[in-house]
């Protein structure tokens, strides 16, 4: 296969980091951004040394000789553009979350199938070296059987545009816990060796957002615009192999500093991912154990895994079917939390 044509859809904040990445491929080359904001399109292309832009993505894709794309654009638009661009023969690249629900998510992964084209969802924290680190010693047997896994991700001071499409359910599926958990989630059950759910009881709580407070910096505000998704939810997930998971994750909370964590017990060893630790036992005694990891751009990694499993045909991690069932998991933790009762899978 020859050079490899990309475009990509949605030049905000995230589509201009996946543009960064692609310049850092060789074997790629960015042939045009689509954006509905004709003059956000017009300056990125032109800063980014594009040759062509639009604002519609299906002209995009009729008149383009893509390979691939990268759909960067809210959440509510991440099937319908990645059935479209797979229908259209093009491989895709999509930004987490995979989609506002598991049933649009699911399409996503039908369309794939239909016609054999690579979908990938874009969950670059399986890319750290970190990341990478801590499953290695869990495949070698270091901490033995894990049966608990606790994940988070809290901002003191986070709301991303407020009043935009991140904080309007309808657009976007909800506010952290479909924001940030698709990261962390999908690395416990990546650790874990992917077990079936089984049962979710999930809390949701909007203390900041109603009242206008705790923006953050991503995203553009919207003054007077909707808040109607959550600033903190927190689930617990029971697996069928009797495994358990905790989620919590906020974009505004009373907490000294952000914090993000990722904390796996074994009957062998525990780990901890930020930073790296492995504890276990040895000579009788308490150990800990810090690897030495490396600094890597996590998005040109993922963006040169995507390139290569187009290359060679193979499938990408994660795979599509993956992130159908962690939709399930927070669809399940938004159900639980407006009944008040568990939800059993």
């Amino acid at each position: 296969m020859g050079e490899i044509k990309v475009g990509v859809i949605g030049v905000g904040s995230i589509g201009k980091v996946h543009l960064q990445a692609y310049q850092a491929v060789p074997e790629v080359k960015v042939v045009a951004v689509t954006d509905i904001v004709e003059e956000r399109a017009k300056q990125v292309a032109e800063s980014f040394g594009i040759p062509r832009y639009y604002t519609d993505y299906k002209e995009m894709l009729e008149k383009e000789d893509l390979t691939a794309v990268s759909i960067c654009t809210p959440n509510y638009l991440h099937s319908p553009m990645t059935v479209d661009a797979l229908n259209a023969g093009v491989n895709v690249l999509c930004e987490k979350p995979m989609a506002i629900n598991a049933k649009e998510a699911q399409k996503m992964v039908d369309a794939a199938k239909a016609t054999k084209k690579t979908l990938m969802v874009a969950l670059c924290w399986r890319f750290s070296d970190e990341a990478k680190t801590i499953k290695e010693f869990i495949k070698q047997g270091y901490l033995g059987d894990i049966y608990y896994a606790k994940v988070g991700i809290l901002r003191l001071s986070g709301i991303p545009g407020m009043g935009s499409w991140f904080t309007n359910k309808e657009k976007s599926g909800g506010g952290p816990l479909i924001d940030l958990a698709p990261h962390f989630l999908d690395l416990a059950m990546w650790f874990m060796n992917h077990p079936k759910p089984v049962s979710v009881k999930g809390y949701t709580y909007a203390k900041f957002g109603p009242f206008d407070k705790r923006r953050g910096g991503w995203g553009i505000p919207e003054p007077g615009g909707k808040f109607d998704v959550e600033d903190l939810g927190c689930a617990i997930i029971g697996l069928e192999n009797g495994a358990t998971i905790f989620v919590e994750m906020s974009w505004a909370s009373n907490i000294e500093k952000d914090t993000t964590y990722c904390t796996l017990l074994g009957d062998k060893g525990g780990a901890e991912m930020m930073p790296p630790k492995i504890f276990t036992e040895m000579a009788g005694k308490y150990v800990e154990i810090i690897p030495r990891v490396e600094r890597v751009n996590t998005y040109v990694e993922e963006i040169k895994h995507f390139v290569k499993c187009i290359q060679e045909g193979t499938e990408p991690i994660p795979k599509g079917e993956e992130g159908v069932i962690d939709m399930q998991i927070i669809d399940a933790i938004y159900e639980s939390a407006r009944t008040g009762k568990e939800v059993r899978f």
